[in-house]
């Protein structure tokens, strides 16, 4: 394992019979960075976690955490990890309180250690008031918020977050994102699966899988330049949905989506008026044209295309 990477996977491969899971990637996640991890629901990326957890052996390569291979070393990778599953794992029938009395306790914190951690955790979630209520009646994000704290319980160094965010309203993303901001401002290396292409944009660095290989890595902005090969438009038009329907069809548009009130296209070359006759002439009216960015879904499609 390199020195500068916290987290590290080296040709992991897992294969269930004749069916490859993840084949042989390779990345590394340096400390205090925010990685993310993105792909489609079942290309790889939970099956990674849980070896890189230990909880899965590879069937060929290797996956380090702070250098200690997590096949041989996973007990001990396990009391520096900081793991949240993407489903929620922790017990309804008890109270936000009391489920984190329990995994203090699996954590062996102790004595006056365990409440005041008890209580920097709650304080740190904004659990403070509902820290007596049942974990059933709880909405999706304060239940998330718990299942992080939980997570944080023994200070981990390491945090490896399976979906944080799923299934929760934008409010609670954001509050979740922030938590996220502040632990690795402490000092905390984290690793976020998702596969939400908003959500990588609070990533220092992202790698993308597609059917259980990884098929580009690099930062935000670096994605958006290498892999995005044409040129990106919004237009103002209206009805919007049907210009879609349009555009979609056209020879030479390599993708087309709704973005807002506009209609995002990308082409391989700067003729964006060809597109915008072809839409007059179907009876859209189209208010205007503008240069625009590529957006992380972009790079997605575009690399997902590739790799087809």
């Amino acid at each position: 394992m390199l020195p500068e990477f916290e987290i590290q996977c080296v040709e992991l491969t897992k294969r269930f019979g004749t069916f490859t899971a993840v084949d042989r990637i390779s990345f590394g996640v340096k400390k205090g960075e925010i990685f993310g991890f993105l792909g489609p629901n079942g290309c790889g990326k939970s099956t990674t976690i849980r070896m890189l957890c230990g909880l899965l052996s590879p069937t060929l390569g290797h996956a380090y955490v702070r250098g200690k291979d997590a096949t041989q070393e996973a007990e001990t990778i396990r009391q520096r990890l900081g793991y949240m599953s993407q489903k929620f794992s922790l017990y309804d029938d008890l109270t936000v309180k009391e489920n984190l009395e329990f995994f203090a306790g699996i954590y062996g914190l102790r004595g006056h250690a365990r409440k005041q951690r008890m209580e920097q955790v709650i304080a740190l979630t904004d659990l403070e008031a509902v820290r007596n209520s049942l974990v059933a009646g709880l909405s999706t994000g304060l239940r998330q918020r718990l299942a992080l704290g939980a997570s944080i319980l023994h200070g981990p160094e390491i945090l490896i977050l399976d979906e944080p965010t799923s299934g929760v309203d934008p409010v609670s993303r954001r509050r979740l994102w922030n938590l996220i901001y502040d632990l690795t401002t402490a000092g905390a290396t984290v690793l976020v699966t998702t596969h939400n292409m908003d959500e990588a944009e609070h990533c220092h660095r992202i790698t993308m899988m597609q059917s259980g290989k990884i098929v580009c890595t690099g930062s935000p902005t670096e994605l958006r330049k290498s892999q995005i090969h044409g040129f990106v438009y919004g237009i103002e038009c209206q009805p919007i949905f049907q210009a879609l329907s349009i555009a979609s069809g056209l020879d030479g548009v390599q993708d087309a989506s709704v973005l807002g009130s506009r209609l995002h296209i990308r082409i391989p070359n700067p003729e964006i008026q060809v597109v915008v006759q072809a839409l007059k002439d179907a009876g859209i009216v189209v208010f205007g044209v503008e240069d625009s960015e590529a957006t992380l879904e972009d790079v997605f499609v575009a690399v997902a295309e590739e790799s087809q």
